[in-house]
């Protein structure tokens, strides 16, 4: 799961313990939170749009999906006034702070490491602020913390 730094990031949740995960307005996205994601499913924290974009800490799924309060609030920047409580577009899972990474985990150091080809993170261009990790993956990259 993605977030800037600046807006949202892993000293925040570790603060904060539990975070609703709003404000995603991509369907993909959202989709995997709401078909994907079970309570106690380990997540990565990724720092993005930051001078070293990277893997900073491991969360966990802290809730089953739920609507994203966001999208009825008009004075929200996620406003969404297509999207009505009785048939909400837009949902969001808690994730909870488990730790922080020894160190960052670069964006580049994932992208050069032959064993995370065809990652979806490492991919050109990938926006999605959430992407699934294959377990093989999810092991090599915590070997090279």
């Amino acid at each position: 799961m993605k977030s800037e730094p600046d807006v949202y990031g892993i000293d925040d949740l570790e603060r904060d313990g539990r975070e609703p995960w709003d404000g995603v307005r991509n369907y993909q996205a959202r989709n995997m939170m709401r078909d994907d994601m079970r309570i106690g499913d380990p997540v990565f924290f990724y720092h993005s749009n930051c001078k070293e974009p990277g893997i900073v800490g491991i969360a966990k799924v802290a809730s089953e999906a739920y609507p994203d309060p966001t999208q009825f609030d008009p004075e929200s920047r996620y406003y969404d006034p297509k999207s009505s409580e009785d048939s909400p577009r837009w949902m969001l899972v808690d994730v909870e702070f488990v730790r922080k990474l020894k160190r960052t985990i670069t964006l580049a150091e994932l992208r050069a490491h032959p064993g995370l080809d065809g990652m979806i993170l490492t991919r050109k261009g990938n926006r999605l602020s959430i992407t699934p990790v294959e377990k093989p993956h999810w092991d090599l990259i915590l070997g090279l913390e």
